[in-house]
């Protein structure tokens, strides 16, 4: 299941957080790189320590909290702190899967169910730069405006197409989702959905109710926590 989240940030903090990253200090990309990654990856990231990385990082996960697309498709359990890339001058990073296992600051280990890619820099600032996503409808590129996110199972194999002109700037992080299985959550998804579009169009109807009831035995059975 791959969903695009239109409108995660306002231009306004677009604008907030590309001053910052502007005037940030970077470094290669490879350092935090696992030993699969390091041989096709070549593009810039902010230290995991970065001052700019935690505060836009806590912009981002406030707007991703208030969003109900993404509270809906990811049904969130743990969100790793948002990381940032930086990709020019022919950069790329090459086919890959994101590893399975990571470690929030304080220590605790976290399943990567989903992935995120939050984009900063509009689709005509530069050239190539597309996210490249395999999944089971064939491969799906993605290039988004600036303040809009993807969101796709992490399991998929990807890759970002070099940029040949400007600078491609965004986040991404990682999610363990609260339903471990990708065929479940999109069943929630799917289902969640139908029902806001049904309570939208009949409120009083008894099914609305009924429907409800269903998402959350579903839920309440397939939930880790």
């Amino acid at each position: 299941m791959l969903i695009a989240i239109p409108d995660l940030l306002t231009p306004a903090q677009v604008a907030q957080a590309r001053r910052l990253l502007d005037a940030a200090d970077w470094i290669d990309g490879r350092a935090t790189a696992g030993h699969q990654g390091a041989h096709v990856k070549d593009n810039m990231q902010l230290p995991v320590d970065s001052p700019t990385a935690a505060e836009v990082g806590r912009l981002i996960l406030q707007a991703l909290g208030s969003n109900p697309l993404f509270m809906s498709a990811a049904l969130p359990l743990h969100v790793l702190p948002p990381m940032f890339n930086r990709y020019s001058g022919g950069q790329t990073f090459g086919t890959h899967v994101d590893g399975a296992i990571r470690t929030l600051p304080g220590g605790q280990r976290i399943r990567t169910d989903l992935s995120c890619t939050l984009f900063f820099a509009e689709p005509d600032e530069y050239d190539g730069g597309d996210l490249v996503v395999e999944d089971t409808y064939g491969s799906q590129a993605v290039k988004l405006p600036a303040g809009h996110a993807v969101l796709y199972p992490s399991t998929s194999l990807h890759q970002v197409t070099p940029v040949t002109r400007g600078t491609r700037l965004c986040s991404f992080f990682w999610i363990q989702s609260m339903i471990r299985e990708d065929s479940r959550r999109s069943l929630l998804f799917d289902m969640d959905v139908a029902i806001q579009q049904l309570g939208a169009e009949s409120p009083a109807h008894p099914s609305v109710v009924s429907l409800t009831g269903v998402y959350h035995n579903l839920l309440r059975q397939w939930a880790e926590m």
